[in-house]
């Protein structure tokens, strides 16, 4: 061993006395006080990963993670991140590098930045998202390892981070494997990469982790009173530590003591409280705040603020009920991609002009299709009165009978929630798509739904089944899921995977006295492309399916919503077509430009006379 790998030796085994670890994820990073470390990171191609493994495939303890630096001419060093190109987070390699636009595997990303040290403050390391695998590394320090493309994850890295210069580095792996959520094949782009913001998290040594509002259904329509249940978490156990609320224009003012688990629960009434709706999408300030007011006798209390909107959400029968009133979905589902050439979306730009144009197709819902969305997303639909149906992406043929399959699609569910739960829009968790039937994957998916109501009693759990068959045009949806979930959705496509001339002769029976969501419908057009209405892939077609689909739809007993497939077209390798698809699947009602096909006019017509029936 040379004096450098001494070097590095000794360094690695001074730091493995330093502390870190991954915490609890924290609510609402957006309003806590941060360091944003968005920006240009070098970055470093590694297919046969021979900055973590040697070459007989064991884990290397002289990884890229240590970013070495020859101390001697002659120190061996076979890589430099300082040399690297750079790539801008939060985004994708695919569409930031033309050489890497169908690679799947790994790259390494670095970023060096400076850091100043706060008096009692805790330093929390905070990733938006990264697809899929990300193990992360501090100043030459491994912080841990997370899996899953679509949620966030942190770390506490007060012990390990310096004054002055840090580095941290993560290795990030998109190789798609049978046995991850999502499985081997998925009919989207698998987009690589740091792909949501990353934070320097700043919080005091005592810190509300998380918390969660939700009102109360009506016991007597005459109550004078509503009631908001409340509950939230301190990252320590301390016991008898006071957090207050303030919602001033509620004139709530309400001081909760916290139990030997460093947790506190209640509830608090309200008088005159305007309920969220996508007509009045009212959020109320709140703030809450460890140790009572904000500042008594000079001593700074720590606050937390948020804007939050109180609603209920149930069924009855065959109807959706928000805010105890009957509602029709009138959604379109969304896959998270820029408009206007492709690309993982993670912008508030990217969100308002997604939803500017579900908007303009007339929904009050979105699906967001098929894993949970970035934050700024769920925020601005919440601001702009729009339903939501968050998902996680247990998706076509998940391991079923792997325990760690499981426990991954538990993780991701339990993220989305923790992460979204103060949403007022978000009134759907969906725990599945298009998942073919048999023992084993009922036994998954009920457990997920089972662990969903734990995690949340107060919204719906539902998930998209498929339609297996349909005899003498007689379809009868029949899926032992269905005790499991508070809303029937399923997907169909007659008309691009059938002839569209069985749609008139199509009869639906839904044998549950629950409400109905068909969560895809629809085909194919190229944008531009014109012709008979027979002839496939012309805007004519899609035009006639969904004048067809919609009519049908509206015999189906117990319809509730619909969010027909998709929003724009958006990229999948499985669609190899040359001249037609060419790598894009072009359901779409909007091409990716932003273009309106014929078929979103038969759509935003149906959605009118929808909105006008269910007022």
């Amino acid at each position: 061993m040379n004096k450098l790998l001494a070097a590095f030796a000794i360094a690695t085994t001074l730091s493995a006395s330093l502390q870190a670890q991954e915490v609890p994820q924290l609510g609402n990073v957006l309003n806590r006080e941060k360091i944003s470390l968005n920006g240009d990171w070098n970055y470093i191609v590694d297919v046969q990963e021979e900055g973590y493994y040697d070459y007989r495939m064991n884990p290397t303890p002289w990884g890229f993670f240590l970013n070495a630096k020859p101390q001697k001419p002659e120190d061996l060093v076979e890589y430099d991140f300082d040399k690297a190109p750079t790539m801008s987070i939060p985004s994708d390699w695919n569409t930031k590098d033309e050489k890497l636009f169908f690679y799947e595997g790994t790259v390494w990303f670095k970023k060096s930045f400076n850091y100043t040290r706060k008096q009692g403050k805790r330093a929390i390391l905070y990733f938006g998202a990264v697809n899929y695998e990300a193990i992360v590394y501090l100043n030459g320090k491994k912080l841990g390892r997370h899996e899953g493309g679509f949620t966030p994850f942190n770390y506490d890295v007060t012990d390990i981070i310096k004054e002055g210069e840090n580095f941290v580095i993560v290795k990030v792996d998109n190789k798609r494997r049978k046995e991850n959520v999502p499985t081997q094949i998925f009919d989207w782009w698998n987009y690589g990469g740091i792909t949501r913001d990353v934070y320097l998290v700043e919080t005091d040594e005592v810190y509300i982790e998380n918390y969660n509002f939700s009102l109360k259904k009506l016991s007597d329509p005459k109550q004078k009173f509503r009631e908001i249940s409340f509950s939230a978490n301190l990252n320590q156990k301390l016991e008898n530590k006071c957090i207050a609320v303030s919602i001033p224009e509620l004139k709530v003012y309400q001081s909760f003591m916290t139990d030997n688990e460093g947790k506190v629960s209640g509830v608090i009434k309200v008088k005159n409280v305007e309920l969220w709706s996508p007509e009045n999408p009212k959020l109320y300030a709140v703030k809450l705040i460890i140790g009572g007011a904000p500042r008594i006798q000079g001593e700074y209390r720590p606050t937390l603020a948020d804007e939050i909107g109180f609603r209920t959400i149930e069924t009855q029968g065959k109807k959706i009920l928000l805010n105890g009133k009957p509602i029709f979905l009138r959604g379109i589902s969304i896959h998270e991609e820029k408009p206007n050439g492709g690309g993982r979306a993670n912008s508030v730009e990217d969100a308002k002009q997604l939803l500017s144009w579900a908007k303009e197709l007339g929904c009050n819902y979105v699906r967001l299709a098929h894993y949970p969305h970035n934050e700024y997303m769920v925020r601005e639909a919440e601001r702009e009165g729009i339903l939501v149906w968050s998902e996680i992406p247990v998706y076509w043929t998940i391991a079923w009978e792997n325990p760690a399959t499981l426990t991954n699609a538990k993780n991701q569910l339990k993220d989305m929630i923790a992460r979204d739960q103060n949403r007022a829009n978000v009134i759907i968790w969906s725990i599945a798509n298009e998942t073919p039937h048999g023992e084993a994957r009922e036994k998954f998916l009920s457990q997920l739904s089972e662990y969903a109501r734990s995690l949340d009693s107060t919204r719906l759990i539902s998930m998209a089944m498929e339609v297996t068959s349909a005899a003498n045009y007689h379809n009868k949806l029949q899926d032992n899921m269905n005790k499991y979930v508070d809303v029937i959705s399923f997907n169909q496509y007659i008309g691009w995977y059938r002839d569209v001339d069985d749609a008139p002769k199509m009869t639906w029976e839904i044998p549950y006295d629950k409400p109905v969501i068909v969560s895809e419908f629809g085909g194919g057009a190229r944008y531009g492309l014109h012709g008979e209405k027979n002839q496939r892939w012309t805007e004519e077609f899609q035009e006639n399916l969904y004048r067809e689909n919609v009519a049908m739809l509206d015999k189906i007993d117990g319809l509730a919503g619909t969010t027909p497939w998709i929003l724009k077209d958006f990229r999948s390798p499985r669609r190899v077509l040359v001249g037609t698809q060419d790598y894009y699947n072009r359901k779409g009602l909007f091409s990716d430009n932003g273009e309106k096909k014929k078929a979103f006019y038969i759509m935003k017509e149906w959605y009118e006379k929808k909105k006008e029936q269910w007022r």
